[in-house]
């Protein structure tokens, strides 16, 4: 297995940042940003490292100065500030295929911050009116989350649904966006 591309750098880099939510493992290709991997403790670092390898067939290489990092740590680092609204980033999609992948790029541009969308709307927009669960398989396996905002998909009802995150960080990115109140402590 190489851990490096044609040119002699890395082809998958990663690191673990801090965040309002918790550690959070960012991974980048040359392609762009590839994985973001909430509460990075090392169980779940190496099985996002191990799904990467498996996946890019590629040793995914720690690089906590990399310059591939640079904007999206600093981009994440501003969207929990409150300042940044739109990340903007160059993404690698590689991890996601077919229904998913059309869902989640559907949910990355048309589903500003601050807003929501149900999980059955959102398989509409995309073609598939009856879709609701196949929507919600593609929200649990979305390889990049907040920056492919799958917390902004609730339940029709108004209902948080689901989230790999877990429900409380879900609540968290809401609260950010202001669409949930901030808790009062």
């Amino acid at each position: 297995m190489n851990s490096y591309g044609p040119g002699g750098e890395p082809a998958v880099e990663w690191s673990v940042v801090a965040s309002a939510v918790g550690p959070l493992l960012l991974a980048a290709t040359p392609v762009g940003l590839v994985t973001v991997a909430f509460h990075a403790r090392p169980d779940v670092r190496d099985a996002a490292l191990a799904r990467l390898r498996t996946r890019l067939g590629a040793e995914p290489v720690e690089a906590p100065g990399s310059a591939r990092l640079a904007e999206p740590i600093r981009r994440l680092a501003a969207y929990f500030a409150g300042e940044l609204r739109d990340f903007g980033l160059e993404l690698d999609w590689s991890l996601t295929a077919g229904f998913p992948r059309e869902v989640l790029r559907e949910l990355a541009s048309e589903v500003p911050y601050g807003t929501v969308i149900g999980y059955g709307e959102l398989a509409a927009r995309v073609g598939r009116p009856e879709g609701a669960q196949a929507v919600g398989a593609a929200m649990g396996s979305n390889p990049l989350p907040v920056v492919v905002p799958c917390h902004r998909v609730v339940e029709s009802d108004g209902g948080l649904g689901g989230f790999g995150g877990g429900l409380e960080t879900k609540r968290q990115l809401l609260a950010l966006e202001g669409v949930l109140p901030q808790p009062l402590f």
